[in-house]
């Protein structure tokens, strides 16, 4: 994640869906509920949302479903037409562009991958993976060497010839992933790509897909309503609910500090020291002695050290400079729950 001008923006953007939402969005009271709008004869896909995404950043967005998650990331590519609100992307309007840029915006900054894994049964994993390039245009060797090439860094060398037919479902998953990536994408959309595969797939789909993007440092927005997958992969987490982000912001300081009833539900099952690290609880002033702990590692994994330890403040080091120290009080209570 880093400080760049924000890859994806977007403020106050509303998706009405109903017979004439853009009139009634000019005529709509302020901070009318989902359900009053509900009773008027409109649903709010995406309720008054403003959010931004930087450059290499994995924004995971979750929520239960009808929560708005997957219309919002359609809002993203155009693929919604919003009714109010504006979206940039790398500072251009995108709902000023016509439907040639859009398609050449897509084509060459997005990378989309969704639940059903959409390959064609009659082409090979490798013309599968090769088939956006074709369809841009590209000569038949260039795109056979940059498929090979995706191929390979999703997992599958050796099976370029197979059927989608003849791989398991999470071999499938990698084709559909490896056919997005074909294209280089600077943003990667990303829709429950995992929630069909059984659980051991699944974590270890989890595993390749932070090994790609340790690799290839993509901007991502990655929808779930797993919240143990949001906390593996996420920068930061949006919530949402009835079409309206409920809070956003890192993992860490979500479960220890919800801004809402309803994410504090969402939230309240997950044991904390396993999300929690140690740099979230750096404390200004404090000072510790003896040596410090990564401030990259958990509460959880601080465990043995936290029970044994005498000290009242813990140092704590980061690339092996120390930027602080946290109370081991405080790391104790989150430790046992008591935080």
């Amino acid at each position: 994640m880093t400080t760049d001008a924000p890859v994806i923006s977007a403020k106050n953007v509303w998706k009405l869906f109903g017979s004439a939402p853009e009139a009634y969005l000019k005529g709509m009271k302020p901070e009318m509920s989902f359900d009053e709008i509900r009773a008027d004869g409109y649903i709010a896909g995406v309720k008054d949302v403003s959010i931004e995404v930087s450059r290499g950043e994995m924004l995971v967005i979750m929520g239960l479903s009808g929560s708005g998650k997957s219309t919002l990331v359609r809002c993203f590519s155009r693929l919604h037409e919003i009714t109010g609100g504006t979206i940039e992307v790398e500072g251009q309007d995108i709902m000023s562009l016509s439907e040639k840029e859009l398609i050449e915006l897509r084509r060459n900054k997005m990378g989309m991958v969704f639940q059903s894994f959409g390959l064609l049964p009659h082409r090979t994993v490798l013309d599968n993976v090769a088939f956006p390039l074709e369809m841009r245009g590209q000569d038949k060797h260039a795109r056979r060497e940059r498929a090979l090439e995706v191929i390979k860094l999703v997992g599958l060398e050796g099976r370029e010839d197979y059927f989608p037919r003849e791989l398991s479902g999470g071999q499938q998953q990698r084709v559909g992933i490896a056919r997005s990536l074909a294209i280089e994408p600077d943003i990667w959309f990303l829709d429950e790509p995992f929630s069909a595969l059984d659980p051991l797939i699944r974590r270890e789909m989890q595993d390749e897909f932070l090994r790609l993007q340790q690799l290839l440092n993509k901007t991502i927005v990655f929808i779930t309503h797993d919240f143990d997958e949001a906390l593996r992969l996420a920068d930061r987490i949006a919530i949402m609910k009835d079409g309206a982000v409920e809070q956003c912001d890192t993992p860490d300081q979500i479960v220890l500090h919800p801004a809402t009833e309803y994410v504090r539900k969402f939230t309240e099952e997950i044991d904390k020291a396993r999300v929690v690290h140690a740099s979230t609880l750096l404390e200004p002033g404090l000072s510790g002695e003896g040596d410090p702990v990564d401030a990259a590692a958990s509460v959880q994994s601080l465990a043995k050290l936290l029970i044994q330890d005498t000290r009242v403040a813990i140092p704590v080091a980061k690339d092996g400079t120390v930027i602080g120290a946290i109370s081991r009080e405080t790391a104790l209570g989150i430790l046992v729950g008591t935080d």
